[in-house]
């Protein structure tokens, strides 16, 4: 039913795109039981990161979760309209809003992992 029609086709792309973010909310909290039973345990964790497999799977999720954020922040400003007085602000600075913020925490994150 829904190839019939391209826009439930993005939809259900887009619906399923929730899937790598359930998996790698998975991994992450495999992550931290590895940390919370010792070193031995989390470099297990982290041997298993850089098999060529799991490195193909981040990054197929990294590229996933990108196109899973993008998705969300173009119905935005459909999902959460801000009104000043009479007058709505535009969709385009709501969703650029969301860029602007989702580029800082990114920024910020890449700092504080010592990438800069």
């Amino acid at each position: 039913w829904y190839l019939a029609d391209r826009n439930y086709t993005i939809h259900m792309i887009n619906e399923l795109t929730s899937f790598f973010v359930g998996a790698f909310a998975m991994i992450l909290w495999w992550g931290i039981g590895a940390v919370a039973r010792g070193p031995e345990a989390y470099q297990a964790f982290l041997d298993g990161l850089t098999s060529p497999l799991m490195v193909l799977f981040l990054w197929l999720t990294t590229i996933v979760i990108c196109y899973h954020a993008i998705a969300w922040f173009k119905v935005t400003p459909k999902a959460m309209p801000v009104q000043r007085g009479e007058e709505f602000v535009p969709g385009s600075l709501i969703a650029g809003a969301h860029y602007v913020v989702w580029v800082v925490l990114t920024l910020i994150v890449l700092f504080l992992a010592g990438v800069f």
